[in-house]
């Protein structure tokens, strides 16, 4: 067992897990917060991504005693269903998601995206960026024009 420490969402939490336990089952079966995907388990489709200290991981493949004394941003720790998050808005608006398995993961790897950016991202640019992120049911289209969308947001914020 290993103790750790860790804010999520805002909010501290101290516990006790087993030393492999992985940060996307601390986050779903520890706390409970089920917007962050399994889908394959090697991180290679994107979907348990999350922000750990300012940058998008596949949580995936991360230990959970790796992120003690981090600071993890889920999906739903962006906004509300009152008050959503520009990038859930752009998802919604632009029709970008339609299972919605992959979205949490997309919306957490587009945010830090835009962040990092240094100017406007083009379509191919946020395609080469979401790379690493896997959607079986839109043709990502939607998805760039969504990022698209909420990148004008964001800037100007």
């Amino acid at each position: 067992m290993v103790d750790i420490t860790i804010t999520v969402n805002g909010a501290n939490h101290s516990l006790s897990v087993p030393d492999n336990t992985l940060l996307s089952d601390l986050l779903r079966e520890n706390l409970r917060l089920t917007g962050t995907h399994i889908g394959c388990d090697t991180s290679q489709c994107g979907s348990c991504t999350v922000e750990l200290n300012g940058r998008a991981v596949k949580s995936c493949t991360l230990l959970a005693a790796q992120a003690d004394n981090g600071s993890v941003t889920t999906i739903e720790g962006l906004g509300t269903p009152d008050n959503l998050h520009p990038m859930q808005v752009a998802f919604r608006d632009n029709h970008a998601l339609q299972c919605g398995f992959c979205t949490p993961g997309m919306i957490m790897t587009a945010i830090e995206l835009i962040n990092d950016a240094t100017e406007p991202l083009t379509a191919d640019q946020i395609r080469a960026g979401l790379e690493g992120n896997y959607c079986r049911c839109t043709g990502y289209q939607n998805i760039v024009k969504a990022v698209l969308a909420a990148q004008t947001q964001l800037r100007s914020a």
